[in-house]
């Protein structure tokens, strides 16, 4: 009888470590809701290699840019996908901090849990180099008797806001502002707009020719390093722009060990810690309790940016 229990209970762990081995056993997508080629982009593709290399199944980046409209339609998509860990968003806080708020119906109550956040981008604040004026100090000056349009990534997204924020904390509003999939030198030299919030990397080939009036960030950017905050302007506006790792809620908890060990794994690598220095991204490694209350913080600072817009 006892032998016949030990075997019983040994079949149980053989079936308990089948079962956790099942995943993955197929192809697995990366949704990245952008273009390819900023950091966000060149990162989850360093971790889907990395998730490739441990399993043995073929992972691939997937860009669901929104036309203008934001992460959201690559975030849908994570969203509706079957629960089952083969489909991995990788968002910024928009996702799930305001596509709730906005009301999208697949976003709505908000479906996603972190498996973990793994950068900060370097954004910032940057105009052309003819642009009448060199500090946000000078913009502010200048546009109250000039209009002066914004080019954003979506209105609803936290550096948009926080822009928007600083903009009518110091007592003025831009005449114009759209939205745009890329922001980046062309941007700017076409006209279209005359300052613009984007990451570092989109205007990183003439970032010596641009005037960059400021970063959104809780530090300093590395490679910008005399180039004030938003927040040393404005206090209220202390927030990081990260990136990180997403599931839907009822993902099963060994899919997600498996993606944060490939994620962790990719950026120790030498090619991930070179983008620190090549860069000023930030690239670290937060778990799912420390992401999540990065996002309670997040939702309290949007409050304050609300009150600043009057919402």
């Amino acid at each position: 009888m006892r032998k016949h229990a030990i075997a019983i209970t040994a079949a149980s762990l053989m079936s308990v470590t089948a079962a956790l081995a099942d995943y993955p056993e197929k192809p697995v997508s990366f949704i990245v809701p952008w273009p390819p080629g900023d950091l966000e982009d060149v990162l989850t593709r360093m971790i889907a290699d990395e998730f490739q290399n441990m399993y043995g199944v073929p992972a691939a980046v997937v860009n669901k840019p929104g036309g203008g409209g934001g992460p959201f339609p690559g975030a849908v998509e994570v969203a509706t996908a079957p629960a089952d860990g083969y489909t991995i968003g990788s968002f910024v806080p928009a996702v799930p901090i305001a596509g709730e708020l906005i009301g999208i119906p697949e976003l709505t109550p908000n479906p996603f849990e972190p498996v973990g956040i793994f950068m900060t981008y370097p954004f910032v604040i940057a105009a052309g180099a003819d642009a009448p004026y060199s500090t946000w100090e000078e913009l502010v000056a200048y546009a109250k008797e000039n209009d002066v349009a914004l080019g954003h990534f979506g209105s609803v997204l936290p550096p948009t806001r926080i822009t928007f924020a600083l903009a009518a904390s110091s007592d003025f509003d831009f005449a114009s502002e759209a939205a745009f999939d890329e922001l980046n030198c062309n941007t700017l030299a076409s006209g279209d707009v005359d300052v613009i919030n984007t990451t570092l990397q989109q205007i990183f080939p003439c970032k010596d020719d641009l005037k960059i009036l400021a970063s959104i960030g809780t530090e300093r950017i590395s490679i910008i390093p005399d180039v004030p905050r938003v927040s040393e302007i404005n206090p209220d506006l202390d927030v990081a722009l990260w990136n990180g790792l997403f599931v839907h809620k009822d993902v099963p908890a060994d899919a997600r060990e498996k993606i944060e060990a490939a994620a962790k794994a990719a950026l120790e690598k030498p090619e991930a810690r070179n983008l620190i220095g090549e860069t000023g991204v930030l690239i670290y490694w937060q778990d799912a309790d420390a992401s999540n209350a990065q996002i309670a913080s997040d939702k309290a600072v949007n409050g304050k940016i609300s009150e600043l817009l009057g919402e």
